[in-house]
C-alpha cells in the first residue's frame, strides 16, 4: 500500500501542474531516488509524460482511459466529427491541467491542409484560442499567472469573456489560426474549450457560419452534461 500511496501522491502533484523531479520531491516528501524511480515507471506505462521543458506531466493514457466514464469525453467524439463536417477544418476539445491543456477529442478533415493535434496531446496555455478560453474564466490570480509570458494579455481575455469566444492567428504555430468557445458544466463553470483550427487564410476572419457551428458544438457538449 505504501507504493500505491506514493504513486497517488505523484499523480496528485502532476494534476496541479507540471513538475520537475525536485518539485516532486518537495511536494511528496519522498527521497529523490524513490520519486525518480516511480516517475520513470509511470512514464513507461504512459501515465506520466514530459513536456517541452522536460517536466513531468500527466500522461495521455489517462485521457484515453477516462473517455469511457466521463460524460464529456463520451459526447466529444460525435461533437467534433459534426463540427469538422460543418466547418471543413480540424476540430478539438481541450481541458486545462495546470499551466497546460490536454486534447481530449480531435477530428481532422479527410483532405487538404490539416492542423493535426492527436488525442491526448499536451499543448501550452500560453498561446492559442483554446488557451485563451480556458484562461479567460479562471480566477484573477490564475489569470495573472497564465498571461505572464503569453501571446495574449488580460485585455484579450476580457474581450473573450465579453463576446463568448476566442480567436487566434499564428499564436501557437505559424500559419495556423483557430477559434474556440467555452464548455460549461451544470453549475456554469468553464471546464473545457471546443475549437476549430486550420490554415490561417480559412480562419483569418471567422465567418458567421463558423461561429454558429462552434457555439452549437459547445452547447451540445454542455447539454450532454445535464442530469
Amino acid at each position: 500500500m505504501g507504493v500505491v500511496d506514493k504513486v497517488v501522491s505523484i499523480m496528485a502533484t502532476l494534476h496541479q501542474a507540471p513538475a520537475t523531479l525536485g518539485d516532486l520531491v518537495r511536494s511528496t516528501q519522498m527521497s529523490r531516488p524513490t520519486a525518480h524511480r516511480l516517475a520513470l515507471a509511470l512514464e513507461h506505462h504512459g501515465l506520466v509524460e514530459r513536456d517541452h521543458l522536460g517536466r513531468f506531466i500527466l500522461g495521455s493514457r489517462l485521457a484515453l482511459w477516462s473517455a469511457g466514464i466521463d460524460p464529456l469525453h463520451r459526447a466529444c467524439e460525435a461533437v467534433v466529427l459534426r463540427l469538422r463536417e460543418a466547418t471543413g477544418v480540424s476540430a478539438q476539445v481541450y481541458r486545462r491541467v495546470g499551466d497546460q491543456r490536454v486534447c481530449i477529442a480531435a477530428a481532422e478533415p479527410a483532405a487538404g491542409l490539416r492542423d493535426t493535434v492527436p488525442l491526448g496531446a499536451w499543448l501550452t496555455m500560453k498561446a492559442g484560442s483554446a488557451a485563451q478560453v480556458l484562461a479567460a474564466w479562471a480566477d484573477a490570480t490564475e489569470r495573472a499567472s497564465l498571461v505572464r509570458g503569453a501571446a495574449f494579455a488580460e485585455v484579450d481575455l476580457a474581450r473573450v469573456r465579453e463576446r463568448g469566444w476566442a480567436h487566434s492567428l499564428g499564436q501557437r504555430e505559424p500559419g495556423v489560426a483557430s477559434l474556440a468557445a467555452p464548455v460549461r458544466d451544470a453549475a456554469g463553470s468553464v471546464i473545457a474549450a471546443v475549437s476549430i483550427s486550420g490554415p490561417i487564410e480559412r480562419l483569418t476572419k471567422p465567418s458567421a457560419h463558423q461561429r454558429r457551428a462552434l457555439l452549437a458544438a459547445a452547447q451540445a457538449l454542455q447539454d450532454a452534461l445535464l442530469p
